[in-house]
């Protein structure tokens, strides 16, 4: 259940521009407005989940319970009487849970409308992101009774300046001419045809992603593409390849995204235990298909409706 919700949610910032912020960043760098990146994203984007979910589901049939199992190290609700949501009498507890759970949900989906808003008035979009995250933490602290200054002890630095580091390696190289050398080996290549285009540039983004992890990946794909000199389709479309590339491929190495660290520092917070064997052995088998199937998606549905 843990590694399906993790992949499956990262992979999700794929259809919609607003759902990571590299996706915004290099966003940016094109100019494409969010309205537009939605309408050319969204039906490969949600295809490719689809698929992903049907993969895991193969992945771990047998090893889904065909009935759930009441255990002792379930959370306690008692002193003496351990907790589980789905057990009998624990219906009060559960349904205030729902209630939190949908209500943060709907706050969320909120957000995000907000943020599309925003992008049609030209108001920043970072700027309404903030003011979100701090009207969640007054929230919290006035109804959870939980002061915001925890966050910033329970945020893992260590992996935030793991990412910087990668920034600064990827810049680098970008600097020495990694983005000419880029270009100069896959310009004529990506002009072959909107096919190449689409797969050529969004295996390169996985490749780069799990080395350098996604976000610095995108960034040097994107700086790449800006100085490939295409026709407007054909930018579009290897932009989009290398958001599938850094949203989905990048999960094959839990090293990929930035995402995938924190999960896994959560769970190792919470002493549950997935090693970075258990971790690809199922990724190899799903996240290759998936941004195959993904990237080949877009190119249909790009000839099917833009290139018309």
């Amino acid at each position: 259940f843990l590694l399906s919700g993790a992949l499956i949610a990262t992979a999700s910032s794929a259809p919609i521009g607003v759902s990571n912020i590299v996706n915004l960043i290099a966003l940016k760098i094109i100019g494409m407005d969010l309205y537009l990146q939605t309408e050319m994203m969204f039906v490969p984007g949600v295809l490719g989940l689809l698929f992903l979910s049907y993969l895991l589901f193969l992945v771990f049939k047998k090893d889904i319970p065909k009935e759930i199992r009441f255990h002792s190290y379930s959370i306690p609700l008692h002193k003496n009487r351990p907790y589980h949501p789905l057990q009998q009498g624990s219906e009060t507890l559960f349904n205030q849970q729902k209630k939190l759970m949908l209500n943060m949900l709907i706050f969320v989906f909120l957000v995000r409308i907000s943020l599309f808003v925003a992008s049609f008035i030209g108001i920043s979009v970072s700027l309404v992101a903030v003011c979100g995250s701090v009207i969640l933490l007054i929230w919290r602290w006035i109804h959870l009774k939980v002061n915001p200054k925890d966050v910033v002890g329970k945020i893992p630095w260590h992996i935030l300046i793991f990412a910087f580091s990668m920034y600064v390696i990827i810049y680098g190289l970008h600097n020495i001419g990694l983005s000419n050398l880029l270009i100069s080996y896959l310009k004529p290549i990506v002009n072959d045809s909107l096919i190449h285009a689409s797969l050529t540039m969004g295996v390169i983004t996985a490749f780069l992603s799990n080395i350098f992890n996604n976000h610095p990946a995108l960034m040097i794909s994107t700086l790449a593409l800006t100085d490939m000199g295409l026709e407007p389709l054909l930018t579009k479309t290897v932009y989009l390849s290398n958001i599938i590339g850094s949203d989905i491929g990048s999960l094959i190495l839990p090293i990929g995204t930035l995402a995938t660290l924190l999960w896994m520092h959560i769970l190792k917070t919470n002493k549950i235990k997935i090693t970075w064997m258990e971790y690809i052995k199922v990724t190899i088998v799903v996240i290759p298909l998936t941004l195959i199937f993904t990237l080949i998606s877009l190119y249909l549905w790009l000839l099917l409706v833009f290139a018309a």
